[in-house]
């Protein structure tokens, strides 16, 4: 008889402790241990597309945007991260515009939370700077030094 109540001591502990468990998981998962991205709003009036879709195509838009840029030459504002940043633009305690070095830079907000890495920056400003314009592109001022230094000014 004693064997037979050891072992329903041990089935009484073990759905004990499952379900201590499970309302500990329960507890964690409640307490939003996991911080979601804070995505601040635009500062326009609506996006270029709706945000599902943006949250969803916004890397292969900006793609695409690249290759027709700089391959094709063809340059509009309509998905360029230029007009990108200049709508989402973030603003520090100082009240000018966070760079990517911020957690609290728009684009940064979702691809921390996503482990995915920006590219983006290393070679685009990661803040509009005031009276950017596509001619300001660095790949302008290196065509015009070099026109300037062939004489085809």
């Amino acid at each position: 008889m004693s064997a037979r109540r050891n072992s329903l001591v041990m089935i009484a502990v073990v759905l004990f402790t499952m379900v201590s468990l499970a309302a500990m998981a329960t507890a964690v998962a409640d307490s939003g241990r996991v911080p979601l991205p804070i995505i601040p709003m635009g500062q326009g009036e609506n996006c270029v597309e709706d945000t599902d879709f943006m949250r969803r195509n916004h890397m292969d838009m900006l793609k695409h945007q690249r290759d027709e840029t700089v391959l094709e030459g063809i340059r509009s504002e309509q998905y360029s991260l230029k007009e990108c940043l200049s709508c989402h633009v973030v603003l520090g305690p100082d009240e000018s515009a966070v760079t990517v070095s911020s957690p609290d830079h728009f684009c940064r907000s979702c691809h921390d939370y996503a482990a995915v890495s920006i590219d983006c920056f290393q070679c685009h400003a990661s803040r509009p700077e005031p009276g950017a314009s596509p001619d300001g592109h660095l790949l302008s001022s290196i065509l015009a030094d070099a026109a300037v230094a062939a004489g085809d000014e």
